[in-house]
């Protein structure tokens, strides 16, 4: 693709000083490849991996739709134009950062709402307007049925890393909502993820008027610049290689970065602890951890020398981490993909990257499915007894968490699921509009 790329679509100047701003020159291969299809206004599946453009490609569409056409006459202005359904907090916080560089010029005022993060101040934000929502399913779903906007006159509807939205459960609640918008044909669809099966096709074709399905890469297949290993070892010797580990790369490599990934949200803790215990800086990232807990770990981790970060796969998905230099599978993946979207957090924009697998008796079974998903053998290592540290030290464990939590390390809703609550009410509307 020439540099002139986005000259040639004929966006709107305003969208086109955020990509000078943001420093695009040539299109990744899924901007290349949707953008034609809908700057014009068609739907499309878009299907690439996790840091590959998808959210930048979603993003110059809608900006460059919205800032064409004028607000739905008898819209109110805090109703959304555009809405954008991401799974994960730490997904929808990434759209609006990148939401907010791309659109510095449009005046387009983004919004975005989830859990964790203040309730009443993120509520009171729609009375600002609001041209595009960002938000998780479960929040945005709160505030609809308390009438804080509508969906009536929606004109765009982004559905981003739909693969993880069935993972996580979440189908139900994105149905519920596209029932309160306009028929498909009346408003443009874009859904995109990392993988598309036979679940996400068949919600698109639910849920969007002939879409357009667009495939750039193999999800199933990482990156050959990608060392892979696996070591066998007894659930005992885990610590002692993983810190030896950690410790003989914080001596020998020059940028290190390094994400460790657990099954477990209580083993993702217990490592960041035992880490801290052995003098290696560390923090943990999953669903137990509160909002602001989870930010300040991404945060850290884009500094120079960031810590250590273990992470269940809340992270392994739709976040871009730049400059991954090495990824531990603490544990075997139960499901194999979770393995492709883990590694593939190294090796990116060229570089090289290294992948372990730790494996023991309690993960193991689930190693020839991996191999089986990409295509090959991992190379097997043994671990030499040098490699092991003998003074290691165990800090007390942290009480057991008692809150109810969902698998896959998110915290479901306690209140009752969507379908059994009104729309929206006449007294709702009427204090809307006063």
């Amino acid at each position: 693709m020439t540099e002139n790329f986005f000259d040639t679509l004929s966006l709107h100047p305003s969208v086109l000083a955020g990509i000078r701003d943001c420093g695009f020159a040539t299109p990744m291969p899924i901007q290349a490849k949707t953008l034609p299809i809908t700057v014009p206004g068609a739907s499309v599946i878009g299907q690439a991996q996790t840091g590959s453009g998808k959210t930048a490609a979603f993003l110059v569409a809608v900006y460059h739709r919205l800032l064409l056409t004028p607000r739905p006459t008898g819209q109110l202005e805090c109703d959304p134009r555009a809405l954008i359904i991401a799974p994960t907090r730490e997904l929808v916080q990434q759209i609006s950062e990148n939401a907010q560089g791309l659109g510095a010029h449009t005046g387009l005022r983004v919004h975005t709402v989830l859990g964790g993060m203040d309730y009443i101040k993120q509520r009171q934000a729609f009375e600002n307007g609001v041209d595009v929502l960002v938000g998780t399913p479960g929040r945005l779903i709160d505030y609809y049925k308390q009438g804080v906007y509508s969906l009536d006159k929606l004109e765009i509807l982004v559905i981003d890393e739909c693969d993880r939205m069935f993972d996580l459960g979440f189908i139900a609640d994105v149905r519920w909502m596209v029932q309160r918008m306009p028929p498909m044909h009346e408003r443009q669809n874009l859904l995109f993820s990392a993988t598309v099966d036979h679940r996400v096709q068949e919600l698109a074709w639910e849920l969007m008027n002939n879409p357009e399905l667009v495939e750039v890469d193999s999800t199933n297949t990482p990156p050959d610049r990608i060392k892979q290993s696996v070591y066998h070892l007894a659930r005992e010797e885990k610590f002692a290689l993983l810190v030896g580990k950690i410790r003989r790369w914080m001596q020998t490599e020059a940028q290190l970065r390094v994400l460790v990934f657990t099954n477990r949200r209580d083993g993702c803790l217990r490592v960041a602890d035992v880490l801290e215990a052995n003098g290696i800086p560390a923090m943990a990232l999953s669903g137990a951890l509160s909002q602001k807990q989870r930010f300040e770990a991404l945060e850290a981790f884009k500094q120079p020398k960031p810590p250590i970060i273990v992470a269940t796969d809340v992270a392994s998905r739709g976040l871009h981490i730049d400059n991954v230099s090495h990824v531990i599978n603490w544990d075997v993946p139960e499901n194999p993909k979770d393995y492709v979207h883990r590694i593939g957090r190294t090796a990116r924009a060229g570089a090289e990257g290294e992948a372990l697998i730790l494996a023991s008796e309690e993960t193991v079974e689930y190693l020839p499915r991996v191999e089986e998903t990409i295509g090959r053998k991992i190379d097997v290592v043994w671990a030499e007894p040098e490699e092991l540290v003998a003074d290691l030290r165990f800090p007390p464990r942290r009480p057991r968490e008692k809150r109810d939590f969902s698998p896959n390390g998110s915290r479901r809703n306690s209140g009752p699921r969507p379908g059994g609550a009104q729309r929206r009410g006449k007294s709702s509307q009427s204090s809307r509009r006063s």
